[in-house]
């Protein structure tokens, strides 16, 4: 009996202690997050290159906005419910239109994981008919499951996956409030399901994952082949402003989408030539010369299996 209060009384330190934890992840990462202005009324916050954690509640993607006279239209919804309420705060401090519209880039668990929160505020939601497969796939409910351990507390059990209001399947244009946001396919490219935003009257693109701004992309089970020729498309678009998945938005649009080209298409050539000469995969990737992209974030985390699934794609290319 004489034990319990000092029992106790750990409990409510350790409980103390993980509070404080948690609101220090909370000043810490977001104090990150300022929505910065890129054309008139229109504005992006940029992730951290770094891996999704619980550190960084998964601050690790773009979002971006556009305020018209009628309301927003939010362009990704970030990767964690608690991002999305500090989106929205930004938001709200900018204007006192709604959101009316958030147009999903693709279905990525670092673009959608707030979706919910635009939702309960009213939002509609509209992404590409063929994120249906990936949403209702094994595959997002696994990385569901993965992200409400290694991003906990930010994604929890009340995390849940949020499907569009609105599916498409070809160019649209989206009118609100005297804008035109111009919403083409441009998948099967780094998802299947590849959407860009155009709004011609800021000449301003949102380009979602296609392009990767001064860091190395995610290939991921990529087309890369299309991805290549869905970059081409983008440098169609007379955009002044391009702003990316990730990184800080360009307004040197050839310039900065030909380094996530180049990189692809080195992928291609040296992972193509392995394949089809039958070298494996290991003796190939530690012959290859990497010294053009080792120096960008994320090298080390990412170009191994970047390299490995281009391999495996050229594999199935190559006849």
């Amino acid at each position: 009996m004489m034990r319990r209060p000092f029992y106790w009384r750990q409990i409510l330190a350790f409980g103390a202690l993980m509070l404080s934890a948690w609101s220090a992840l909370a000043q810490n990462a977001p104090s990150r997050m300022v929505a910065k202005q890129v054309a008139p009324d229109a504005y992006m916050v940029q992730g951290l290159a770094e891996l999704g954690s619980s550190a960084n509640q998964n601050f690790i993607s773009n979002a971006g906005f556009v305020i018209t006279p009628s309301g927003v239209v939010v362009v990704d919804a970030l990767g964690s419910p608690e991002l999305a309420r500090r989106l929205l705060a930004e938001i709200r401090q900018l204007t006192p239109q709604p959101v009316k519209w958030v147009i999903l880039t693709h279905y990525h668990a670092d673009h959608i994981y707030g979706l919910q929160v635009f939702q309960e505020a009213g939002a509609k939601i509209l992404a590409h008919e063929k994120g249906r497969e990936y949403l209702n796939s094994d595959t997002a409910a696994l990385r569901l499951k993965a992200s409400r351990q290694e991003l906990w507390p930010w994604v929890d059990d009340q995390t849940r996956l949020v499907s569009a209001d609105r599916w498409i399947d070809r160019a649209e244009t989206l009118s609100l409030g005297g804008l035109d946001f111009v919403i083409e396919p441009v998948g099967p490219a780094h998802t299947a399901e590849d959407l860009v935003v155009y709004v011609p009257q800021r000449k301003l693109l949102f380009a979602g994952d296609l392009v990767f701004r001064n860091r190395i992309p995610f290939v991921g089970q990529a087309d890369s082949r299309h991805w290549i020729v869905g970059l081409e498309r983008l440098l169609s678009f007379d955009a002044q402003v391009v702003v990316p998945g990730h990184g800080p938005e360009s307004k040197d649009a050839r310039s900065d989408i030909s380094l996530t080209r180049d990189y692809l298409v080195y992928l291609r050539k040296v992972m193509g030539q392995a394949a089809a000469d039958m070298v494996p995969f290991e003796e190939a990737y530690a012959n290859t010369d990497w010294r053009r992209f080792e120096g960008l974030p994320l090298f080390k985390a990412a170009n191994r299996m970047n390299a490995y699934n281009t391999y495996l794609l050229m594999e199935h290319e190559t006849p």
